[in-house]
């Protein structure tokens, strides 16, 4: 969608994105603050969790939870909140024509939280259930064990169960306390942003009833340590076929150009049904589907793989995997083909932003990561420019460092387990 985009940076140190969108019939919100799991105490790892369901509650105007949601909703509009590692999300979207109602609301929800006792008990047991619902998810399982042995911030669903006993009600004050301050808060609206709905979105968050602080609080230094000799092994014998994630690490974070060259050598080799890895083991009836993608930490870069796969089959689809990767470390990669994948790249690129919040989550990641605004109306550009020389070069970065690690999840043993590591051991070897 055609938008123009301006930042603004407030005395109370709130900064954020206003993309404006003419002619937008929706608009949407994203407040985010550095308030995430590397912030909690080791045994009280779900505080942040709990926090993010109690906070869009009750409220010193709306004192009952049931009565803000019908409140906020009673036109249609949408609201929720994640927690991640790093951070707590606050979202709405609403229609255009009750944009600075639901505004107001989510101010108020976030400003002037009651978190009382018989909420916080509620959302306890809904937390709960959430997370036995997630442990139940294999790949999420598997890619937690993995981040906890990589000496990232992590701990499984299991784990964070067992220490949800030890949270109180005040923990989530506490914890609100601290991260909930006006330095410490980003945000990215998006819609109608009209000259004059663009000066109370500065009025209204230049006021924002918070507390100042210091300033925005730090990335976690997350230095991942290999895991090559010792791949991770999660028995489990409910399942019939292996789930399986092979992760590289470079011990930096990529530039620019360089992530757009690995996100193409990415696409060339797992991205479609007819990519290198993927298209050849389909072709084969030796896999399903198959992900594969990037990932930053403050001081790292990943790159990963997973699928899920039977045991027989196993092995022939990591020798295809360890062949492909092979011949683009080797620049084994035709023109024809880098042309094809750079179109697939722009057609991906457009289609992510056909509505509003497509086009706010373009720039809300990023931004609220490492505050970088990415310039939408260049990426075109950006992947034109990639070359064959690029994605050579940063494919063997991504090995070079040797730090890595493989884990499987199913009933296969870990001799076979430590079989199928060895077998892509090659990647990390240097010539």
């Amino acid at each position: 969608m055609r938008h123009t985009v301006s930042k603004i940076s407030l005395r109370n140190g709130v900064q954020g994105l206003l993309i404006h969108i003419p002619d937008a019939t929706v608009m949407t919100f994203d407040f985010n603050f550095r308030a995430g799991d590397y912030l909690a105490e080791p045994n009280k790892w779900e505080v942040p969790h709990l926090m993010e369901h109690v906070l869009l509650g009750a409220n010193e105007l709306v004192p009952k939870a049931r009565d803000f949601q019908a409140e906020l909703e009673k036109n249609g509009a949408y609201s929720n909140a994640t927690t991640g590692s790093y951070d707590i999300t606050y979202e709405a979207e609403c229609a255009d024509f009750e944009w600075d109602r639901i505004l107001g609301l989510m101010m108020l929800a976030i400003t002037k939280p009651l978190f009382l006792d018989d909420e916080f008990a509620a959302e306890f047991g809904n937390v709960t259930e959430e997370m036995v619902a997630r442990s139940n998810n294999h790949f999420r399982r598997l890619s937690l064990e993995m981040r906890q042995a990589f000496g990232l911030v992590a701990k499984t669903d299991n784990e964070r169960l067992q220490l949800m006993k030890h949270i109180t009600v005040q923990d989530v004050r506490d914890h609100y306390a601290r991260t909930h301050f006006s330095n410490n808060m980003r945000f990215v609206i998006a819609g109608n942003l009209t000259v004059a709905r663009q000066r109370i979105i500065h009025d209204l968050l230049g006021t924002i009833d918070l507390p100042k602080g210091k300033k925005r609080l730090q990335l976690p230094n997350e230095r991942p340590r290999s895991l090559a000799g010792h791949p991770i092994y999660v028995p489990n014998d409910t399942v019939e076929n292996i789930y399986f994630y092979i992760d590289t690490f470079v011990r930096r974070r990529l530039k620019d150009p360089e992530t757009d060259a690995l996100s193409l050598a990415n696409t060339i080799l797992t991205e479609t049904l007819y990519s290198r890895i993927l298209g050849t083991a389909r072709e084969r009836g030796l896999v399903y589907g198959m992900n594969s993608g990037l990932s930053h930490t403050k001081s790292a870069s990943n790159w990963w793989f997973g699928a899920q796969v039977s045991d027989k089959n196993a092995p022939a689809l990591l020798k295809i995997m360890l062949d492909e990767i092979m011949k683009v470390k080797q620049g084994d990669i035709q023109l024809a083909e880098l042309e094809a994948a750079k179109q697939y790249a722009l057609g991906r690129f457009q289609r992510s932003a056909q509505t509003v919040a497509g086009t706010a989550s373009g720039y809300a990641g990023r931004y609220f990561f490492d505050g970088v605004i990415e310039d939408y109306y260049r990426i075109p550009e950006r992947i034109q420019a990639i070359s064959k020389k690029q994605m050579v070069r940063v494919t063997n970065e991504m090995f070079a460092d040797q730090v890595w690690g493989m884990g499987i999840l199913g009933n296969c043993g870990e001799e076979f387990t430590r079989s199928l590591t060895r077998q892509i051991t090659p990647l990390w070897q240097t010539n």
